[in-house]
């Protein structure tokens, strides 16, 4: 087998770049969008997190096949990792930032090992007992934690002395967006996203290869805990308070749907879904705003009926289509 030519790379990597490109200009399109509006800005927090939080599920769940449903546990220990550190230390926030994942993770590394012999549902059943008892358990440690009135008067990041605008910090977690799926990305084409993707789906294949699938499983656990975790620490930077019922199981279970709307094919279908999700739960007109999980069940159903590869993939048929279309045109 030959190596690519330099020419070959070259385009392979231009092309890599697109799609970056292009999301980073629809970032500045919205934040145009949300300009002063605190709710619109919100509504990209919401947007941001979601995002962050399906990345984070996604390289366990779609990559790997291995359903934890923990995640909401790893988002609030970002969160509060922060606001810990911020209100009782006085220490930069960049601090709660980097040691949330770090903590996340270590848990992700002792949840999986423990239900390593576990798949499917009963992973799920286990990993869903454990965000379920996250909670209380955040309560009982109400010396640090705050109890069930959680933190409050959590400090705006700064840095070295500025504390920069709302939009400023706005553009910033859409910029952290996009760098995390492009290496999500990156990872799902590399050569070990490639060996992961096996796994779910010939394990043994793997096995015969030299790989433990008990080890790949766990640091697929352990990298999306950590990107969750990112999520709950942006959360808490814009929101500025955190209690233990910040962070429910509903998260999760809309969290899921992000990938099936937006595509499996690709990471950057985890940011089209959170967008997706967002518009049908939290941005409808008046008259549907009690009713934001029914419309969005009922959107999700519309969305797999005429897109079942996501709204990515349908969009690439469509693409494929046309391009046939105007090809017999000419012919």
């Amino acid at each position: 087998m030959t190596a690519p030519a330099p020419g070959a790379r070259r385009r392979a990597g231009a092309r890599a770049l697109i799609v970056p490109a292009v999301a980073v200009a629809v970032g500045a399109l919205a934040l145009v969008w949300a300009g002063n509006s605190g709710f619109r800005q919100d509504l990209l927090v919401m947007v941001a997190v979601y995002a962050l939080i399906a990345l984070g599920m996604y390289i366990p769940f779609v990559m790997a096949g291995s359903m934890s449903m923990a995640y909401a546990a790893y988002a609030a220990i970002g969160g509060y990792s922060v606001a810990i550190v911020t209100t009782e230390t006085g220490l930069p926030p960049i601090l709660g930032w980097i040691i949330g994942p770090f903590i996340s993770a270590g848990v992700a590394v002792v949840l999986g090992l423990l239900t390593r012999r576990l798949s499917g549902f009963y992973l799920a059943a286990v990993t869903l007992l454990f965000s379920m008892a996250f909670e209380p358990w955040v309560i009982a440690l109400e010396p640090i934690t705050g109890g069930s009135a959680g933190i409050g008067g959590i400090p705006s990041p700064t840095f070295f002395g500025w504390e920069p605008p709302r939009l400023v910090l706005l553009a910033i977690a859409l910029l952290l967006v996009v760098v995390v799926a492009t290496l999500v990305e990156r990872i799902r084409t590399g050569a070990w996203g490639v060996t992961v993707r096996t796994m779910r789906d010939v394990p043994s294949a793997v096995e015969a290869m030299g790989a433990r699938t008990t080890t790949l499983t766990t640091v697929t656990l352990a990298v999306g805990a950590g990107l969750a975790s990112l999520a709950g620490a942006l959360f808490v930077s814009f929101m500025l308070s955190i209690t233990p019922e910040t962070f429910t199981l509903s998260i999760v279970f809309m969290a899921l749907f992000v990938p099936l709307i937006g595509g499996q094919a690709t990471a950057w279908g985890c940011v089209i879904g959170a967008i997706v999700v967002i518009q049908l739960t939290a941005n409808m007109p008046t008259e549907f705003e009690a009713s934001g999980q029914l419309v969005l069940a009922i959107g999700v159903l519309l969305i797999l009926l005429v897109a079942p590869a996501g709204l990515i993939g349908y969009g690439k048929a469509l693409i494929t289509w046309v391009r046939g279309h105007i090809g017999k045109e000419r012919e």
